[in-house]
C-alpha cells in the first residue's frame, strides 16, 4: 500500500443514472428522489442520464456539471414490455464507454433494472452467468467504475421469485465486483427509493482512495482482498484489476 486518504464529500463524483424503461409503473414516483440525489452532488460533479430500452441506449442528457438540467432529463419510465432491452447488461457497457472523455477522479452508475439477461432464453438463465454481465464488470473495472444497483422487477420479471432471484444475484455481483453496492427491498417492488439513497449518499460521503503498487509479473485479471484492522466495518472495493 502507497497511500490512503480519505476523499471527504466535497470531492466531485461522475455520475451515469441509468434506468431500465420496462420497470413497473410505480417507479415513476421515485424520479423525484433521483432528481433529489443528483441536484445534492458535490459542486464540479458531472452527471449523464440514460434509458435502458429495446434496441439502444437513450441518452437524454450527456455528461454535465448543470444539476438542475441534468435533474430535469429524468422522465417517467414507460413501463410496458414492448419497451424492454432484453439484456440490459450490453446497454450497460455502452454507458460505461461514455466515462472514456471524463476527467479522472471518483466514478460512479447508478443502475435502475430488474437485471434479468433473457436475450439467450428465459430457459439459460443461471444467476450470475451472463456473458454481457461478465463484459460489464470487466468494462468497469478497468474504467473504475463504482456501479450502485436499485433492483426494480419489470413487466416481465414481476411476480416470478425464480427470475427475481435470479436476477438479483447478478446485480450483487455487478456491484460486489465493482467495489458498488445493490440495493434490494425482498422480491417485490421497493416502496420507496429513500432508504436506497440515504445509504447511498452514506456509502459515497465516506469513500477512501487507496493506492497500491502490484508486484505480480502477469498479465490478464488478478483478484485482490482488502481488509479491515477493525472487525466491524464493511468495505467495498473492486475485485481486482487487469494487467496489459
Amino acid at each position: 500500500i502507497l497511500s490512503i486518504r480519505a476523499i471527504g464529500t466535497n470531492s466531485p463524483l461522475n455520475v451515469f443514472m441509468l434506468i431500465q424503461d420496462d420497470v413497473v409503473s410505480s417507479i415513476g414516483s421515485e424520479m423525484k428522489s433521483l432528481g433529489a440525489f443528483i441536484r445534492k452532488l458535490p459542486r464540479g460533479s458531472r452527471v449523464s442520464v440514460g434509458y435502458l430500452r429495446i434496441g439502444t441506449l437513450e441518452v437524454r442528457q450527456k455528461f454535465t456539471t448543470d444539476l438542475e438540467r441534468g435533474a430535469k432529463a429524468l422522465r417517467i419510465p414507460v413501463g410496458v414490455s414492448s419497451a424492454a432491452p432484453y439484456n440490459p447488461y450490453v446497454e450497460v457497457i455502452e454507458a460505461l464507454k461514455r466515462f472514456d472523455s471524463q476527467p479522472a477522479g471518483r466514478r460512479a452508475i447508478l443502475l435502475v433494472s430488474d437485471g434479468l439477461d433473457i436475450s439467450r432464453g428465459a430457459s439459460l438463465i443461471a444467476v450470475g452467468q451472463s456473458l454481457d454481465l461478465e463484459r460489464a464488470i470487466t468494462e468497469a473495472q478497468r474504467r473504475g467504475v463504482a456501479i450502485y444497483s436499485f433492483f426494480a422487477p419489470t413487466t416481465t420479471s414481476l411476480g416470478n421469485s425464480t427470475l427475481i432471484n435470479h436476477a438479483q444475484g447478478s446485480l450483487q455481483r455487478l456491484s460486489d465486483e465493482t467495489g458498488g453496492r445493490a440495493f434490494f427491498q425482498g422480491l417485490g417492488v421497493p416502496t420507496s427509493f429513500e432508504p436506497f439513497i440515504k445509504e447511498l449518499n452514506s456509502a459515497l460521503d465516506r469513500q477512501i482512495a487507496l493506492t497500491y503498487l502490484s508486484t505480480h509479473p502477469g498479465k490478464g485479471f488478478h483478484r485482490v482482498k482488502i481488509n479491515s484492522s477493525r472487525p466491524d466495518v464493511d468495505i467495498n472495493y473492486p475485485t481486482g484489476y487487469t494487467r496489459q
